[in-house]
């Protein structure tokens, strides 16, 4: 706990079965109180080895329900264990737990009830291995919602993400897509309901195990982000 609040982390898992492990040892457990892990359907043995980890809260999904349909189990489980600051980190090593304590405690102390990790802060995204085509196509993307949402963040599309308790009891998040989408949507209807957002600057990983779209399913989500974009405009407006 930090300021007497429960940490949860939230791992939405697809085949994650040779990266997670590294992912679990760099959780900082000296303030995480529990760990739920949704695996959506894998069939590699990602279950068996979160058992082997010891985590206490696995959800399995028969089917695969899709990477949002997959954050709402996590999410709603949180809620039901009673959670104050949930954290998403997905546990194909792409993003770094370490970062987790700097994201907590810009929540636990009341500073902002939104905390996201940045690919795009810095100068690390390239460097990192991100795929060019995804680095411009990001760019453009979050050029276009800053002037569509009148916002001013650095990137829309991270999966890093932590959250206080409020926002996601405000926020009816299971009525949005199971597909990809539905970090676009719900963090359009977080800016929306008027919550800061803060961005810290994360390092960029790309390997082969690490879990990415591919070409037609990205070029999808960026049309399906321009629709989300556009929508807020117009609620905004009217």
């Amino acid at each position: 706990m930090v300021n007497n609040k429960k940490i949860v982390v939230i791992m939405p898992a697809y085949n994650a079965g040779q990266t997670l492990q590294r992912t679990w040892k760099e959780i900082p457990f000296d303030i995480v109180d529990e760990v739920i892990l949704t695996d959506d359907g894998s069939t590699d043995d990602t279950v068996k080895i979160a058992q082997e980890l010891g985590i206490h809260h696995i959800i399995q999904h028969d089917t695969n329900k899709g990477y949002g349909g997959n954050q709402k189990s996590c999410y709603n489980k949180s809620l039901e264990i009673g959670a104050d600051i949930i954290i998403m980190l997905h546990p194909d090593y792409q993003y770094t737990p370490k970062l987790i304590k700097s994201m907590v405690y810009l929540m636990a102390n009341e500073v902002y009830p939104v905390v996201i990790a940045s690919r795009i802060l810095g100068k690390g995204a390239l460097k990192g291995g991100m795929p060019f085509y995804k680095y411009v196509a990001n760019r453009f993307l979050t050029l276009s919602q800053n002037l569509l949402m009148n916002q001013k963040l650095s990137e829309y599309h991270t999966g890093y993400r932590s959250y206080t308790r409020e926002v996601l009891e405000k926020i009816d998040f299971n009525k949005y897509s199971d597909d990809f989408i539905f970090d676009n949507q719900f963090l359009a209807e977080i800016l929306f309901q008027g919550f800061e957002v803060a961005e810290i600057t994360c390092p960029t990983k790309y390997f082969e195990e690490a879990s990415s779209i591919n070409f037609a399913r990205s070029s999808k989500y960026g049309l399906c982000v321009l629709g989300v974009s556009i929508r807020y405009f117009f609620k905004r407006l009217f």
